[in-house]
């Protein structure tokens, strides 16, 4: 009874700690939902093998869908004319990061893991789109129909609205509700992990495997690349990890490959953009994303940053009882 106690004592401080930055974030999301739709995008995905790539990669970063979610959306672009490269792209950014989970790794990380989770999303995405365009087949992989239900729209998406306030209150209601809904698993299942890891968990067992260096890269790679968990769920996991002892890099690394694949998308991956074009796709994630830790590892030690007294800081900046409200808002 003592353990489930403290597991939950744990789970409690961390959903507290991450609960303002997650009603914020999805409220952007669902603000991003509404006025950026996915013709639009389309329309600029087209034309160019690196401008193309560029866009899908930065369009990609705000967006809140995951590993699976993503698929039809990346269908649906591939079926109005965007090249592979730019699908790829918009493969990698998306679920490697959103407006929302970039607000809970601010929340229980800090500013440099803040910055770096969006832009070695993005590097990932671009490196992958412009490898595809320069080194793979356009005709590869099979012909992809889709109907409006399907592919060129999302389950769950609010109807259009012409008005500013209109669309703005379709927003909200997306982000509370079809988007929390996709979330909340996910999330729960991320918060409960880490209370796990956070209580039962010796400081130096981790620390004693992953603490840094190439071969806690790849061990983190191995456990990213098959699991299925969306990038905010993925960020309680995380800080846990680092609070823990793994090295930043290596959680760096966790947080980029388990977002970005999972083995049931990867069999969906052949059909919308063909077999050369899925290998790129897993290569870029691991290449860039092991390089990127150890980078960040090295960052880390260079200027001397003190790990366990900056991460979870952003929490200071939130009252106590605001902490209380947002959780029991969740």
């Amino acid at each position: 009874m003592q353990i489930i106690s403290g597991i939950f004592s744990e789970a409690w401080t961390i959903l507290m700690t991450s609960s303002i930055y997650i009603i914020l974030g999805m409220l952007a999301a669902g603000i991003i939902k509404v006025f950026i739709s996915p013709a639009t995008v389309a329309k600029h995905l087209g034309r160019g093998r690196i401008a193309s790539v560029f866009k899908a990669a930065l369009f990609g970063i705000p967006l809140p869908i995951c590993s699976c979610g993503v698929l039809p959306t990346a269908a649906s672009l591939r079926q109005q004319g965007a090249n592979k490269g730019a699908v790829t792209s918009f493969l990698i950014s998306t679920p490697e990061s959103g407006i929302d989970s970039i607000s809970i790794t601010y929340a229980l990380m800090d500013p440099l893991m803040t910055i770096a989770r969006p832009v070695v999303g993005f590097l990932t995405a671009f490196i992958a789109g412009i490898s595809q365009n320069t080194f793979g087949h356009e005709d590869e992989g099979m012909q992809i129909t889709c109907s409006d239900a399907g592919c060129t729209k999302d389950a769950g998406s609010p109807p259009e609205h012409p008005r500013f306030l209109g669309k703005l209150s379709s927003g909200i209601r997306y982000a509370f509700f079809d988007l929390w809904q996709d979330l909340a698993p996910w999330f729960v299942a991320g918060i409960l992990i880490a209370g796990v890891i956070t209580y039962a968990i010796p400081a130096d067992f981790l620390s004693t495997y992953m603490g840094g260096g190439l071969m806690s890269m790849l061990l983190m790679l191995a456990v990213g690349i098959p699991l299925y968990i969306c990038a905010t769920g993925s960020t309680p996991i995380a800080a846990a990890l680092i609070m823990k002892g793994v090295s930043p890099g290596a959680a760096l690394v966790f947080l980029m490959a388990g977002p970005a694949t999972n083995a049931a998308g990867i069999t969906m991956l052949f059909k919308i953009i063909g077999r050369q074009a899925t290998l790129i796709y897993l290569a870029s994630i691991a290449i860039v994303s092991v390089v990127s830790g150890l980078i960040i590892d090295r960052i880390y030690s260079a200027f001397d940053i003190p790990i366990s007294a900056t991460f979870g800081q952003a929490s200071m900046l939130i009252p106590a009882w605001a902490e209380v409200a947002g959780a029991i808002f969740l």
